[in-house]
């Protein structure tokens, strides 16, 4: 069953490589890798070497003390397409909203702990310096910008100056991409389920969005606490990624 799902989040100096290691399944979370499917890059910088963990570690060490060292998008994907064909939609997702802005992405299917079905979701860590044509010292590329002498200083953000209202309408842009982008892609391979990026109230279902229980919680739901949870299930919930994000 289809589920629509879309997160921003904002990794913090110092947080970025640890977060590319996590999705990627490696190092210490080697151990997770069983639900590992698909992994990628693209956009580096030719000072990263092919290697987005270098970028992300360069980030983390030479941002600013509050600045942000990469941003997440957090995607669940149609259970009901192939893996083949959910690259397809996440690629088609990056194209539309990352351009040509460095990123890793990570395929994730591990097994719902209350379904015990495919929970197929996407990781993509995204680089908001934006290339301009000046190759740059990795360690340069996080500096601060300077509009007089670009090449003097760091890559510009595109976040940089942009208003709260700003963001929040790209984001809301980025949330009816992701929605339209599944359902051509349900439609065309000859499914029937829909998403819809819209909430519960906008929808007109009467039905509180279901909050993040999570593998521990669900250990300690009785058998009628579950099967009233996967009956209250629609093809329009919000459900939350039920593995640690």
């Amino acid at each position: 069953m289809s589920t629509y799902h879309l997160r921003v989040k904002s990794h913090m100096k110092g947080k970025a490589a640890d977060r590319s290691t996590y999705i990627a399944r490696e190092g210490k979370y080697r151990t997770r890798g069983d639900d590992l499917v698909a992994t990628g890059s693209g956009n580096l910088p030719e000072s990263a070497n092919g290697n987005p963990y270098c970028l992300w570690k360069s980030a983390d060490k030479h941002e600013r003390a509050n600045g942000c060292a990469a941003r997440e998008f957090e995607l669940a994907l149609p259970a009901e397409l192939t893996l083949e064909q959910q690259k397809e939609v996440l690629h088609e997702f990056i194209d539309g909203t990352i351009g040509d802005k460095p990123f890793q992405f990570a395929i994730h299917q591990p097994v719902g702990a209350l379904s015990c079905q495919s929970n197929p979701h996407a990781h993509v860590l995204v680089c908001d310096r934006i290339p301009d044509g000046f190759e740059r010292p990795i360690d340069q590329m996080f500096r601060r910008y300077n509009p007089h002498y670009p090449s003097r200083g760091g890559a510009r953000k595109d976040s940089g100056g942009k208003s709260a209202q700003v963001l929040r309408e790209e984001l809301v842009a980025k949330r009816k991409l992701w929605a339209d982008i599944q359902n051509a892609a349900l439609e065309k391979h000859g499914h029937a389920a829909r998403v819809d990026h819209r909430s519960l109230e906008a929808q007109g279902i009467e039905r509180a969005p279901e909050r993040h229980i999570g593998p521990g919680g669900i250990r300690n739901m009785t058998e009628e606490d579950k099967a009233r949870l996967v009956q209250a299930r629609t093809p329009h919930s919000h459900v939350k990624l039920k593995q640690d994000t």
